[in-house]
């Protein structure tokens, strides 16, 4: 963060900080605001939610506390807390100027984990101020992330407010950076061949980060004896009376020596919390074999690590800096140790919950980096290493790791008021921060998961196909099939840190020489040969239409499914599909169905990709195809012809053809809930629709949408898309006569996960 501190608008002032000051300000100042969780809009609701209604909660939890979990905010609720005193490299700036660090805080808590924040500033600075204060606070939250409270305050007042309170009180200056450095020692010394117990451990900075770190590494094994800490006064030995206390006092040694340098000879950590440029190049020649650094002054470290390695290249390093790798930012623990306390009813942080947390975090990053993790890594794909001994502070896997491991900590522990019961329903709960589609997708998981159907892929040197490739192949999905030139795979595969390899981990079909090709050719002119297609053409497009290729497989029964789209036009790969797969035979037209997943609702919307200006009988039948697949996916399809009419209000060439496709779904599918033509709003509002159709035939809200045409429903898709920043899965190809699915050049690597795992379902579905 920048230190200037000249007025807006100063010419000195740099670019990032204009930038800085305008979106704090613009188009609302701040970062945050409240919204109500429940619908307020009409005066029963508010009856409801105030008085008189609000007295029921009320005095059930003055019967019983521990429901304020059930019927408040409270379980979901941290406050960040600070007096201002040490606000990042500002220093003491006070309560009041700290606020934007504070709000940026409860930002960081709610993006990773969904979990809400007041920022509280606090006018205090005696101790006994400042505790009274925030236990004061007990019954609003469920949990207080201390923030920027110089030390050695911030130890008394830390330790004071979780003697006083009972949920989980975090100051996480001192405990996020201790978990993230002591996950990096673990590895460095699994890289190094070394043992905690035995390493020397030198410490640059004594204040709350640096103490933190080496308690923890201390709870963890590290011992005493071997430890030395410096700060600006020299080394900490027993007798010293300068800038003492009884926190830095435990790290005292008797020894002659004084400096840093004398204590690094030999040393085998280094952990700096101090200052820019006080490890030297000749400090690090006396350090032993692989050495770990950690140098995480900020902005500047102690020692830049391009610098480090020219004197010693066998170095581990780690910084607090986003531009080299091994990045400590608290932000990789923070959120989730309070995800995990939080949905436990923790009482408090135990070390057993850090102890936890560091070890999740070290083994997160010697597991293989999946394509959603990647996206936090830039273009090169980690693997575990000297340059990767901590996961990114953006790894979207962390949640998944770190929450269920502090919540078992807590139960073991015994400070879990309410313990996880089924830690496997709550992962998955968890996994909706790393994919949106997790929980609608389960059920079609389920199906899919050891079939043993085979998919295969057009487009198989594309690192999102990769990728997939190897997620489906570990949850034992799909058996993929790849379409592309083997030492292309090689290489890249090699390029992105995947182990999966062709020809031993999967099948490869190889577009420029496979022994297969006269076959295919032959089989692909059996198709089209009398739509315009000569044998000359046909064995042009077997060499190098790798969607013809992937479709002839399917057809002649080498693979069940095909997945293709990532290259070309949309509709020139249903013309292939439909040549060569062709339809079930009671489909006449294919149809595209497509997915949007928000934070609250799940909306399928039909047709989006394929039939442009479909007739009566072809919205029936798309509808009729469209409900079979939602259950599929275990929903109740609850259909609406949505349109600008509104039962009735108008009739075009449009409305009509929807009437009668009306009528012709309830004859053929009567137990279907259906109704139509509906406007929008009536379409997901019951409200609504029973204002103008009281004796509608639908219930609640319509999860299938069919539009009248192409353009209203792909329209329709990508504006809501866009607005309410959903997750898309499809398009989905309904009415093949074997699963075959277009993607878009959009998707990504779990888009295409989804869309196989989807058309393994649907294989196996055709076999029943």
């Amino acid at each position: 963060m920048s230190t200037n501190q000249s007025p807006e608008g100063d010419p000195k002032k740099s670019d990032l900080d204009e930038q800085a000051l305008f979106f704090h300000r613009y188009p609302k100042p701040g970062k945050l605001a409240i919204q109500a969780t429940k619908p307020l809009g009409n005066q029963r609701d508010l009856a409801l939610a105030y008085s008189p209604g609000v007295a029921a909660p009320c005095l059930e939890i003055a019967r019983d506390p521990s429901l304020a979990a059930d019927y408040t905010s409270r379980a979901n609720l941290v406050a960040v807390i600070s007096n201002g005193t040490a606000v990042l490299g500002l220093g003491n700036i006070g309560p009041l100027a700290s606020k934007p660090v504070m709000e940026g805080k409860a930002v960081l808590f709610k993006k990773f984990a969904d979990i809400d924040v007041f920022d509280i500033e606090v006018d205090a600075y005696e101790i006994d101020h400042f505790c009274k204060v925030v236990a004061a606070l007990e019954p609003t939250f469920g949990g207080i992330n201390l923030e920027d409270i110089k030390s050695p305050e911030c130890f008394e007042i830390e330790a004071r407010l979780r003697e006083e309170m009972a949920i989980p009180v975090f100051h996480d200056d001192q405990h996020g950076t201790a978990i993230i450095a002591a996950a990096a020692v673990r590895n460095a010394l699994r890289l190094g061949g070394k043992k905690l117990e035995e390493v020397k451990i030198v410490a640059s900075g004594a204040g709350a980060a640096a103490l933190a770190c080496l308690n923890l590494l201390v709870s963890l094994g590290a011992k005493l004896e071997n430890i030395l800490v410096t700060d600006k006064d020299g080394l900490v030995y027993k007798g010293r009376t300068v800038t003492m206390d009884r926190w830095k006092d435990v790290y005292a040694r008797d020894t002659e020596m004084r400096t840093l340098e004398e204590a690094l000879d030999g040393a085998d950590i280094f952990l700096g919390l101090s200052a820019a440029g006080v490890l030297k190049p000749d400090y690090l020649k006396k350090m032993a074999d692989k050495p770990l650094i950690l140098a995480l002054a900020n902005p500047v470290p102690e020692i830049m690590p391009d610098l480090a390695r020219e004197v010693r290249p066998d170095a581990m390093i780690c910084t607090g800096r986003s531009d080299f790798p091994n990045q400590v930012n608290n932000v990789l623990c923070f959120p989730f140790i309070f995800r995990g306390a939080l949905d436990c009813g923790a009482t408090g942080i135990t070390e057993g919950m850090k102890q936890a947390a560091t070890d999740a975090i070290a083994e997160l990053a010697r597991e293989e980096v999946s394509e959603v993790a990647a996206k936090a890594y830039g273009s090169e794909t980690p693997v575990f290493g000297p340059d990767y001994l901590i996961p990114s502070p953006f790894d979207p896997r962390l949640i998944l790791k770190i929450a269920p491991a502090v919540a078992r900590a807590a139960e073991k522990d015994g400070v879990a008021s309410r313990p996880i019961e089924d830690m496997q329903a709550y992962v998955e709960k968890l996994s909706r921060f790393v994919f949106r589609s997790g929980m609608i997708m389960k059920p079609i998981f389920q199906i899919a998961r050891n079939s043993a159907k085979r998919v295969i892929f057009a487009d198989g040197e594309d690192e999102r196909v990769l990728r997939a490739a190897q997620v489906l192949m570990e949850d034992e999905v799909c058996v993929p099939i790849l379409i592309g030139r083997p030492a292309v795979l090689e290489t890249r595969l090699e390029r992105y840190g995947l182990k999966i390899r062709p020809g031993k981990d999967f099948e490869v079909i190889n577009p420029e020489d496979d022994p297969r090709y006269r076959d295919y050719v032959d089989h692909y002119f059996q198709r089209v040969g009398r739509k315009g297609v000569s044998p000359d053409t046909a064995r042009t497009v077997v060499r190098t239409n790798t969607t013809v290729i992937g479709a002839v497989a399917v057809s002649r029964g080498e693979a069940d499914s095909l997945i293709c789209g990532l290259e070309g036009r949309f509709p020139h790969h249903v013309r292939d599909i439909s040549q060569v797969i062709g339809m079930r035979r009671d489909v006449k037209k294919l149809a595209a169905m497509s997915l949007l997943i928000t934070q609250g609702a799940t909306k399928f919307f039909l047709d989006t990709y394929v039939q442009r200006d479909p007739n009566t009988e072809e919205l029936a039948e798309m509808t009729r195809l469209a409900a079979a697949e939602l259950r599929r996916f275990g929903i109740d399809p609850k259909a609406a012809f949505v349109s600008h009419s509104n039962f009735g209000t108008d009739d075009t060439e449009d409305t009509v053809k929807l009437r009668k496709a009306l009528k012709l779904v309830k004859a053929a599918m009567p137990d279907l809930e259906i109704d139509g033509e509906m406007h929008g709003d009536s379409a997901l509002s019951e409200a609504i629709r029973k204002r103008n159709m009281p004796d509608s035939t639908l219930t609640g809200e319509a999860n299938l949408l069919i539009f009248p045409t192409l353009d209203a429903a792909n329209i329709t898709l990508n504006v809501v898309k866009q607005m309410t920043d959903a997750l898309h899965v499809g398009p989905i190809l309904l009415g093949a006569a074997s699963p075959a699915h277009v993607l878009t050049p959009s998707v990504t690597s779990r888009g295409v996960v989804n869309m196989a795992a989807i058309a393994t379902a649907q294989a196996i579905g055709l076999e029943g």
